[in-house]
Parts: C-alpha cells; sequence; structure tokens
C-alpha cells in the first residue's frame, strides 16, 4: 500500500549499496561498480531506513500504532486483530533493522549499513577528531536501533549478528545472546561513543538529522542512555538509578530543537511516512481510534483540536479492531499526515516523561514527580502549539496522582506518544497503563507486549531460535521481555 522510498533519494547510492550487498556474497568483484561506499553516504542511509522504518504505518512493517490501540481501521482490519501471519510483519521489521542478508531483500539494513559505514571510514582521510566524531555518531544509531530489537523481540542474535554476515554470509545460523546482557552492553557502547565526541569539530556532513552538530549528538547520546536506564528500571534498580543520573547530570533533551528525527519532513521521496500511507496511497485506511479518542473526550483534551478533523463539531474515533466508514469518523490533520509533518525517534517530551517517571522511583532528575509530571505534559503541548492558557487548564484538571503515579505517568506519556508508536509501547509495557483490552476478534492470544520471531528465523536459524524462544518463555505475543517484570 506504499511505495518504499529508498535511500536519500539519489539513484546512484541505490544502486551503490544493493551492488555492496551483492559484492558480500560473491567470490567476483563486479567492476562495474564500486566495492566501497563514502562512509557519510551509509551512515544517512541508516538514518533514513530508520525514520522510514520507525515513523512508518505500512500494515507489512510496523503496526505498533495498533499495538497502542491509537489508530483504527476501515476496510482491511487484520493488523488491529494483530494478525501477524499473513503479513510478515515480524520478517520485515527484523530484516529493515537488521542485516539483509536474505536474497529477498534489496537494500542493506540499519545495522548492515551502519557496519560498512564504520568499516570504510578507516580508509578515508579524515582527521582524527572528526573519525572519533563519526563512530560516535555511527555507535548512537547503532545503540538505538539494537535497542529497538530487544524492546521488540526480547533475545537477539547481537554479538555474532554482523559479524556472521560479513565474514561468512552463507551461515545463517547465529546464537541468540539474553537481552539484558545487551542492554547492559549498549549503555557501555554510549559510554564509549560519548567519550569519544569533541564539539569544537562537526560530524558527517550527510547527517540528515543534526547535520553534523556534535552538541546534539551528545545530548541526543545521554537522552538514549536515559531511555534505556528508565527501562531497565523494574529489573536493575539500582543500575539504572546510576545510569539514569549519570545522563540526567550529561546533559538530556532541553527543548524541540533537540528531537532525534525531523522537525520537518521535505517533500519528495522524503516525505513523511505517515503521509505516504495515510495521504500519498490514495486509500482511505486508517482512523485515529474511538480508544484514543474518547479518552481524550473525556479529559477535554486540547491536542484533539491539532491532531484530528472533527464529525458535525465532535471528534470521533473509529471503532477498534471493527470495519469503519471513513467518512463518518475524525481523520488526522496534517499535523500528523502531511507531507512534511514532523518525524520524531527520540524527543524532549519522552525525556520528560522519563524524568518523571524516573523521579516517581527516587532518582535525583532534576525535580519530584509532582513538579516534572506538568512540565512533562507542557512539553507534549508545546511540542503541537498548543496554546498556554489551554495547557495550563489541561494540567489544572489532570493533576498528578502520587499514589497511583504509574497510571498518571502511563495514560498521559500513552497521550503524549501518539504517533510515535514504539514509545508509546514502550511506556504501556513498563507501567501497565492505560489498561488495552485484546479485541473479541483477536487473532493472538493478548494484546501484544512483544513481536514474535520472524519466520525466516525457522528456517535459517531454526536450532537457535528454538532455543531462544524456550528460553524467553516461548515465543508467543505474550511472553513478557526481561524489563517487563509487572
Amino acid at each position: 500500500m506504499k511505495k518504499i522510498f529508498l535511500i536519500i533519494g539519489f539513484a546512484s547510492l541505490t544502486l551503490a549499496l544493493n551492488s555492496c550487498e551483492r559484492d558480500s556474497t560473491s567470490l567476483n568483484e563486479d567492476p562495474k561498480h564500486p566495492t566501497e561506499v563514502p562512509s557519510g553516504v551509509l551512515f544517512a542511509s541508516a538514518e533514513q531506513v530508520l525514520l522510514d522504518q520507525v515513523l512508518n504505518v505500512n500494515v507489512n512493517r510496523n503496526i505498533t500504532r495498533f499495538f497502542t490501540q491509537q489508530w483504527a481501521e476501515t476496510t482491511y482490519i487484520d493488523e488491529s486483530r494483530y494478525d501477524m501471519v499473513s503479513r510478515p510483519i515480524p520478517r520485515n521489521h527484523y530484516n529493515r533493522m537488521m542485516a539483509s542478508s536474505s536474497a529477498t531483500i534489496n537494500s542493506p539494513g540499519v545495522l548492515s549499513a551502519l557496519r560498512d559505514a564504520r568499516k570504510f571510514l578507516d580508509s578515508e582521510g579524515v582527521s582524527a577528531t572528526q573519525k572519533n566524531n563519526n563512530i560516535a555518531m555511527i555507535e548512537l544509531v547503532n545503540a538505538y536501533a539494537w535497542a529497538n530489537l530487544v524492546d521488540t523481540y526480547g533475545d537477539i542474535p547481537y554479538f555474532g549478528a554482523l559479524k556472521a554476515t560479513a565474514e561468512n554470509p552463507g551461515n545463517s545460523e547465529i546464537p541468540y545472546d539474553d537481552a539484558k546482557t545487551i542492554y547492559l552492553d549498549l549503555i557501555n557502547r554510549i559510554n564509549t561513543a560519548l567519550a569519544m565526541i569533541n564539539t569544537s569539530e562537526t560530524g558527517y556532513s550527510n547527517d540528515m538529522i543534526y547535520k553534523g552538530d556534535m552538541n546534539k549528538w551528545k545530548k541526543m547520546g545521554n537522552s538514549l542512555k536515559f531511555r534505556l536506564a528508565v527501562t531497565l528500571a523494574d529489573v536493575e534498580p539500582a543500575l539504572a538509578k546510576t545510569h539514569a543520573e549519570a545522563a540526567f547530570a550529561a546533559g538530556l533533551f532541553t527543548e524541540k530543537a533537540d528531537n532525534f528525527g525531523l522537525q520537518t519532513f521535505p517533500s519528495g521521496l522524503l516525505s513523511n511516512p505517515v503521509y505516504q500511507d495515510v495521504i500519498q496511497s490514495g486509500r482511505n485506511d486508517f482512523l485515529p481510534s474511538d480508544v484514543l479518542v474518547n479518552f481524550m473526550n473525556g479529559k477535554s483534551d486540547p491536542r484533539r483540536a491539532v491532531w484530528f478533523t472533527t464529525v458535525g463539531g465532535a471528534y470521533i474515533g473509529g471503532k477498534y479492531a471493527k470495519q469503519n466508514v471513513f467518512g463518518q469518523y475524525s481523520h488526522f490533520t496534517n499535523a500528523i499526515s502531511g507531507e512534511n509533518a514532523q518525524g520524531f525517534l527520540l524527543d524532549y517530551s519522552e525525556i520528560m516523561f522519563l524524568r518523571t517517571e524516573a523521579a516517581a522511583r527516587g532518582f535525583s532528575v532534576g525535580g519530584t514527580a509532582a513538579t516534572l509530571y506538568p512540565l512533562a505534559i507542557k512539553a507534549s503541548m508545546t511540542e503541537y502549539g498548543v496554546a498556554d492558557a489551554d495547557a495550563t487548564a489541561f494540567i489544572a484538571a489532570n493533576p498528578y496522582d502520587a499514589v497511583n503515579w504509574k497510571k498518571s505517568i502511563g495514560e498521559q506519556a500513552w497521550i503524549a506518544m501518539f504517533n510515535k508508536g514504539f514509545q508509546a509501547w514502550n511506556f504501556a509495557r513498563r507501567l501497565d497503563f492505560p489498561v488495552f483490552v485484546n479485541p473479541s476478534n483477536s487473532r493472538v492470544e493478548a494484546v501484544p507486549i512483544r513481536m514474535r520471531y520472524s519466520d525466516q528465523e525457522y528456517l535459517l536459524n531454526a536450532a537457535n531460535v528454538n532455543a531462544a524462544a524456550a528460553k524467553i518463555g516461548g515465543d508467543k505475543v505474550s511472553t513478557k521481555l526481561f524489563w517487563d517484570k509487572f
């Protein structure tokens, strides 16, 4: 239902990247195509694929907005019923994020592009400082992508995964690694990357997000570390506190301008992925759900006017997991589905809710949960241009509940993370609010709290994936991730 837009709009780059993937599985070099691509081009490629995969609403690749029941469908409702068999969503997400060793994939994954960028960087003539900055950027995007895979599946191939596809591409049998071990290693990698950053020089000029501004990348690294630390809070509370407080002291996002993503998508091949699926596709497949809209209606949430159109003067969400007539319900505004609408992978609003949660858990992060909670809601309101008076009135009518802090933070974070599927999913799973009801016509045993492993793994890496499934308690959507303790 969507044409997958290819790497940064350059046909030559697409050819080079595909050639590079083909060369990795060939004994002969292709004299007509380069065996190396500038590392900055590969880095930008990884950013683009990451943005596309995490932000898109293509039902073949990303249905996290249905895991949090914020979107509804019209004619085809398999995805809101959590059918991930007829559409191989687990396979497609895994391949887009990981190295694309399958012959059915024509472009590299995020992590394989970053692997090759790091390899080719060594032969490029840049200063030692700039090289370190570039390595730091590569590592921070690596950490983001790996964490996303762990948060999606649990145990995954990690320590040997990219090495196997690069050095022995015919070997698909890669062991799975423990998810918590991976998480702790990612925090160490973030720390190492942050130590390499020199803000007196820039990084890659090809950088799509921060244009090589290392002050921005430093904040991104600290903010990503903070996210991972808070995620660990229920299983490693002391370690989580240490890392979260260190990240806070080093400097987190402080405004929307810091956000990791694109403040405004350009037109053309790089337009907002939501626009491509909702508008450019020429189909009327998606609506805001009644689960979301009814909740917001009950609180007279001013963000409705920014996100949704009205029907007869009212905000009406489509019935979740049911067929809906498109014209009878509210639609998304340009703030959500516009060609140039923003798209963030990690942002100030999320960080403020994470700080609120961290404070509620007893971490020292610059305020109490009661003082940070209204600031978190205000950050979301400001992100979308809600008037200060409206934001203030909403906050006054929806005060922080210290007794039920998980409910207070969880529900408001769920609203603030609207249209940020993976982010909303993490808050809901960790805090257990809102409480979602599995539709009566669901295809699975529960509202998903993880994604099943790729079906290709059961063909190509059967022994290892079966062992991993047994270790985590079964390859089911109801199997909790290691950090989802309660």
